[in-house]
């Protein structure tokens, strides 16, 4: 009797993907320290660091791991643009949304590139950490991130020894994260995704050139902006919180934003249309202008506002689930971060930084498409069967790991 090798069918699709990139990576040394990487990524690993992934993939050192990140010649630019590609292949649909937003990296030092005191939503408070500015793309047939940068502070660019021996390039200057944003954004629309919308948290959607950006490569926007946002009326200009304050009762409806953990989102929607701006709106022809808040069912004085814009026939319902999409970034992060070890690099450099964090992109691209196939086909599937499958093999009369 014989042993009989089961492939699952993930298992052809991830060696599919990884040939798909491989070429980026010249030499065969760096591309199969590439395939290491990304399966540890995904596998079983108790911690995804250099000495833990190389001792998974049967290494005796971490140093091959190590140089991938360090030293060896590829450039992860160019991979983002193939999970980019990727992305809109899998998940690809013309009413695709981009959700911006950061997210931090708690670490320990004042070495790594970028690091320093600030607010973070990771710990909730003012932490020492990198701050990750990202895109991800987000459809109904899933989400996954599809750009990335890493933020700057101003202690950083005017220290330009510190710069040096964290190896961020010469012309890295300081910009504000929506400056970030607004290149990522050129950058994503300029290469084809199929995309219908922009959704972001107030942070950006707070900034009126993130805004008009948006406008600019003629794509619409659900935007959350603070409750201090002025906007204009037919007479006047109000602030956001004290023009829905007059907003009569029948002019609210409720609403699912999409499904949660626990079934739909419900909330209480209102909207109302903005007026064009003369000089300003001419060229904007078949476009409209919205402000919306949106009202907790269980605390009513719990409201959350946003501008928008979009094609003039657009109806509410489409503007709440342009709003409801942008959590899919946050479940994107958790997914990234629980399944793919994206905050668990011990890279301190800024090359090494985008190397790890473009490597866990692919491999979280890798589990969204799985998923979205499996929606497709109506079956369940876990969200890493890398780390649900049973390592017991039969090999004839003996079993095997």
């Amino acid at each position: 009797m014989t042993g009989i090798e089961v492939v699952e069918p993930w298992s052809a699709e991830l060696e599919s993907l990884l040939s798909r990139v491989g070429h980026r990576f010249g030499r065969r040394e760096p591309r199969m320290r590439m395939r290491d990487y990304v399966r540890g990524l995904l596998g079983p690993v108790g911690r995804k660091n250099g000495w833990q992934l190389a001792e998974y993939a049967g290494h005796t050192t971490p140093d091959g791991i190590q140089r991938l990140l360090a030293s060896a010649s590829w450039d992860p630019d160019e991979l983002r643009d193939d999970v980019r590609e990727f992305v809109a292949e899998r998940l690809g649909e013309p009413d695709g949304v981009l959700i911006v937003d950061d997210t931090g990296f708690v670490k320990k030092g004042v070495t790594s590139a970028g690091v320093g005191r600030q607010y973070t939503g990771t710990s909730g408070k003012i932490d020492n950490c990198q701050i990750g500015v990202f895109v991800a793309y987000a459809s109904r047939r899933g989400r996954a991130l599809v750009d990335r940068e890493l933020y700057l502070p101003k202690s950083w660019t005017a220290d330009r020894d510190r710069c040096e021996a964290a190896r961020i390039p010469t012309g890295r200057t300081f910009a504000t994260k929506p400056e970030i944003a607004r290149v990522m954004l050129a950058r994503t629309l300029g290469a084809g995704m199929p995309v219908g919308w922009v959704a972001a948290d107030e942070a950006f959607g707070a900034d009126f050139r993130f805004r008009r950006s948006c406008e600019e490569h003629r794509v619409g926007y659900v935007v959350a902006v603070p409750k201090s946002q002025h906007v204009l009326s037919a007479t006047a200009f109000w602030r956001i919180d004290a023009l829905f304050g007059h907003a009569p009762p029948e002019a609210w409806r409720r609403l699912s934003c999409g499904d949660g953990a626990k079934g739909p989102r419900m909330y209480d929607w209102a909207c109302a249309r903005q007026p064009a701006v003369p000089d300003f709106d001419d060229e904007e022809l078949g476009r409209g202008r919205w402000v919306l808040a949106r009202r907790s069912l269980s605390d009513p004085t719990e409201i959350a506002y946003y501008m928008a814009t979009g094609p003039d026939d657009t109806p509410l319902a489409e503007l709440v689930r342009v709003a409801g999409a942008r959590w899919a970034i946050e479940e994107s992060f958790q997914a990234a971060k629980n399944e793919c070890g994206l905050d668990e690099y011990e890279v301190r450099r800024y090359p090494g930084w985008y190397r790890h964090i473009t490597l866990s992109m692919l491999a979280h691209a890798f589990l969204a498409a799985l998923a979205a196939d499996a929606a497709e086909k109506g079956e369940t599937t876990p969200p890493n069967p890398m780390l649900s499958r049973s390592p017991w093999r039969r090999s004839g009369d003996s079993w095997q790991l």
